[in-house]
C-alpha cells in the first residue's frame, strides 16, 4: 500500500482546521510525507551574525518530513538566510513546509514564497492557530497506519500493531525516534515522565497472563506486550513514584505471578525518555538473558518449585563471553577453560565429582562458606574438603585477588561450552 501523501495529510480535520493556503508546490501534493514533524525555532546571533537555528535543523532531516513551525525563526533576519533555509529543506527531501502566520509572522516573506516555488516545495501558511501536536499526533497515527497496514502481508502477526511494535525494537529495525512514539502512542502506551523502561522475556507460554499478573501486582504499570512463536516478550513502564531497586522490582513481579516451569528474563532498567535505542537495549538484554538461561547450566542448583526468574545483570559474564555467537566463541572458550581449570577437569573425568561448580558459587558469593555451602546443600566440613583438593589440583590459594577473575570466568566458561550442545540440538542461537 502507498504511503501517506501531502495531499491526504492536509485533509486530515486538525489540518483543515488551520485553514492552510497552498502558496507553492501545487503540483507536488502526491509526494509521500514519512512524518509530521514541529519546529518551534528562532534565530541566535553570534558576533553579530544571525545564526539561523532553523537552518541548521535542516541538517538532521532524513527526507519525507512535513515540517511545521510558528515562524519565529522566519522573522528578524536578512532574505538571503530565509532563501537559504528553503534550500537547504528542498536538498534534504522535505515533503513540505507549512508556516503558522498572525502571531509571530504577520505574512509569509515573498523570498520564501519565491524559492519554494523556484524549487517545487510545497509551502502552506496557516491561517488559525491549532496546537501543532494535535496536528502532529493526528497526521503521524495516520501515517503509522497505513504503514502498518502495508506490512502485514509480510508480518506474521499481521494486524497487530503492538506486536510490531516490539518485533521492530527487539530486532533494532530501522526506526526513528518520532515513528517509535507515534506506534507506541497508536498501541496505547505513554510512558510518564521519569518512567523507567524495563525489557521481559518470557519462554514456556503462549499467553499473556503472566505479564498481566505482572502488571497488577506492580500497581498497573503501562505495558506493551505481544506473544509471539518462541516467546512472549513485554516492555514495562514502572512510574517514577515506585522505590527501589527497578530490576529486583520487576523480578519479584514475576516469581510471584508466573506459573512453575516457566523462565522469565528481565532487562536492565532504561529512561523513557532515553530514546528508543535505549528502549531496545532492555528488550534486546531480555531476549538474549532468556536464551542464555535456556542454554547454558545454571551455575546454583534451581529452586525445587516455581519460575526460573533471571536477569541481564546475572547473567552478564555468560552474556560478555558468548557476545558475537556460539560458534564464534567455542574455541576460545575452551581454550580459557583448558587453561585456568585443566586440573580439576582431569580429576572430575576421573572421579565423582563437583569441583568446578563448587569453585563458580564459591567464587560468585565472595568466598562466603556459608553461603556457599547452603547453596550446595552440603555441610561446610564438606565444603572445606573440597576446596582444599581445589587449591592442591590448581596449585593455588582461590581467594587470591589477582586469581579472582580468571577463574571465575573460566568456570562460567565451562558451563557455557557444557551447553553449547544443547543449544544446537535445541535450535537456539546466542545473541549478543
Amino acid at each position: 500500500m502507498p504511503a501517506l501523501t501531502l495531499r491526504e495529510v492536509l485533509a486530515l480535520d486538525p489540518v483543515r482546521a488551520t485553514e492552510p493556503e497552498l502558496l507553492a508546490g501545487e503540483t507536488a501534493l502526491d509526494r509521500p510525507v514519512r512524518w509530521v514533524l514541529p519546529l518551534l525555532l528562532g534565530f541566535a546571533r553570534s558576533g553579530g551574525t544571525p545564526i539561523s537555528e532553523v537552518h541548521e535543523g535542516a541538517n538532521f532531516l532524513d527526507g519525507g518530513e512535513l515540517l511545521l513551525t510558528n515562524g519565529f525563526g522566519l522573522t528578524d533576519t536578512d532574505a538571503e538566510i530565509r532563501r537559504r533555509y528553503v534550500r537547504e529543506l528542498a536538498a534534504r527531501g522535505a515533503s513540505g513546509l507549512a508556516v503558522e502566520i498572525g502571531r509571530s509572522l504577520p505574512t509569509m516573506p515573498p523570498e520564501v514564497t519565491d524559492e519554494a516555488r523556484r524549487l517545487n516545495l510545497p509551502l502552506l501558511a496557516l491561517h488559525r492557530v491549532v496546537p501543532f501536536v494535535r496536528i502532529t499526533e493526528a497526521a503521524n497515527r495516520a501515517i503509522v497506519a497505513r504503514g502498518l497496514s502495508g506490512r502485514s502481508v509480510v508480518r506474521p502477526w499481521g494486524d497487530d500493531h503492538t506486536a510490531a511494535l516490539l518485533a521492530d525494537l527487539a530486532d533494532r529495525a530501522a526506526l526513528n525516534q518520532p515513528e517509535v512514539e507515534a506506534r507506541s502512542a497508536l498501541a496505547g502506551f505513554h510512558p510518564g515522565p521519569g518512567a523507567r523502561l524495563i525489557g521481559v522475556s518470557v519462554h514456556g507460554a503462549r499467553e499473556l497472563t503472566a505479564v498481566d499478573r505482572a502488571v497488577r501486582l506492580l500497581g498497573g504499570a503501562n505495558v506493551l506486550r505481544a506473544a509471539f512463536p518462541a516467546d512472549v516478550l513485554a516492555l514495562l513502564a514502572l512510574p517514577a513514584s515506585v522505590s527501589g531497586d527497578p530490576v529486583r522490582t520487576v523480578q519479584e513481579a514475576f516469581r510471584t505471578a508466573a506459573d512453575p516451569g516457566l523462565t522469565v528474563a528481565v532487562g536492565h532498567a532504561v529512561e523513557a525518555g532515553s530514546g528508543w535505542l535505549r528502549w531496545s537495549d532492555t528488550l534486546r538484554a531480555a531476549r538474549t538473558t532468556l536464551e542464555l538461561a535456556l542454554t547454558v547450566p545454571a551455575a546454583e542448583p534451581a529452586a525445587p518449585e516455581g519460575p526460573l526468574v533471571t536477569s541481564a545483570r546475572s547473567l552478564a559474564l555468560e552474556r560478555e563471553l558468548t557476545r558475537g555467537g556460539i560458534d564464534t566463541n567455542r574455541d576460545r572458550l575452551a581454550r580459557l577453560v583448558q587453561h585456568a581449570l585443566g586440573p580439576l577437569l582431569s580429576w572430575e573425568a576421573a572421579h565423582p565429582s563437583d569441583l568446578v561448580r563448587t569453585l563458580e558459587v564459591h567464587l560468585r558469593h565472595g568466598c562466603s562458606p556459608t553461603r556457599t555451602a547452603a547453596l550446595l546443600h552440603i555441610g561446610r566440613q564438606s565444603l572445606y574438603q573440597r576446596l582444599e583438593r581445589i587449591e592442591s589440583l590448581l596449585g593455588l590459594e582461590i581467594d587470591d585477588p589477582d586469581l579472582l577473575g580468571e577463574l571465575l570466568a573460566a568456570a562460567c566458561a565451562h558451563r557455557v561450552v557444557r551447553g553449547m550442545g544443547a543449544a544446537q540440538v535445541r535450535g537456539l542461537r546466542t545473541v549478543a
